[in-house]
């Protein structure tokens, strides 16, 4: 008789990001168990959505497990939401869902909003590798204990913050990050006062200081990863040739190059022929 648990995920801000499949599915449902009762009914109220709602939030959801699980096995259709974007995402709702799973009970997403992809998808940092870190800790010394962590990290970082602390996070991530680290900020995505810049973290911290109004709303940092050390020594060593190229056969710049890193000859060599082609082209 087991029914189907749905994850669906709701507007971050502006409500025309619900989609269709979402309100079917909450108007259809027999029980939607919500983050915060009283959120959620402003959003079923908005789309005229009837179904009873139950409190599901971190302080209860150990405790209401059991009675939610109960009621899916005998076969009511359940939705799982958060106050805004999708559930689980430094939301409540991986017990409800870890347990839904453990009692063969098929569980549907319903995609929509997600405020880290929102963030990722508009700053222009790479996105083909990224890392949710989620929130950072509000002690200062786990937070950077974490960032100390993250530092050599060559896959983009996404963080979520709160408003009065959003400063001294970016402060700690310029410390142990470095201030030339590209960084995106995305503040009220989807709504009234959304801004999204892409700076470094020393030009952020300014720019947090300057505007206390930047301290406000919800927050995602997208931060760029750290140069790969392999790259950097690339680098070094694509300069190091090219100079010497200028003066010496690539036989004697490979040479040199090789003498002066402890790279070896053949390597150094092939790529002072690649160098000395493009430079030829």
């Amino acid at each position: 008789m087991s029914a189907q648990l749905f994850v669906v995920a709701t507007p971050i801000g502006h409500l025309d990001d619900m989609t269709y499949r979402a309100i079917d599915v909450l108007k259809s449902v027999n029980i939607i168990a919500a983050e915060d009762t009283r959120t959620s009914a402003q959003l079923l109220k908005h789309y005229n959505i009837s179904t009873p709602l139950t409190a599901c939030h971190e302080h209860n959801e150990s405790n209401k497990i059991d009675i939610l699980v109960q009621r899916l096995l005998n076969g009511e259709n359940m939705a799982l939401i958060s106050d805004a974007g999708t559930p689980l995402i430094s939301d409540p709702g991986f017990k409800l869902v870890r347990a839904a799973q453990e009692h063969n009970i098929r569980v549907i997403p319903v995609p929509g909003a997600c405020a880290a992809i929102a963030a990722l998808s508009a700053v222009g940092l790479p996105s083909d590798r990224f890392s949710f870190e989620g929130f950072l800790s509000s002690k200062q010394s786990q937070r950077i204990l974490s960032l100390e962590k993250l530092k050599d990290q060559t896959a983009t970082l996404i963080f979520y913050e709160a408003p009065h602390r959003i400063l001294d996070s970016v402060k700690d991530m310029a410390s142990i990050f470095g201030a030339e680290r590209p960084v995106g900020f995305a503040r009220e995505i989807t709504k009234t006062f959304e801004t999204i810049k892409k700076m470094t973290l020393g030009e952020l911290v300014s720019f947090i200081e300057a505007d206390h109004h930047q301290q406000k709303g919800e927050i995602v940092l997208v931060v760029g990863g750290a140069t790969a050390e392999k790259d950097l020594e690339q680098e070094k060593l694509d300069q190091l040739l090219t100079r010497l190229l200028q003066d010496l056969s690539v036989k004697a710049a490979s040479q040199l190059a090789a003498d002066l890193t402890g790279i070896k000859k053949k390597v150094a060599y092939q790529r002072a022929l690649e160098l000395n082609q493009n430079n030829d082209d």
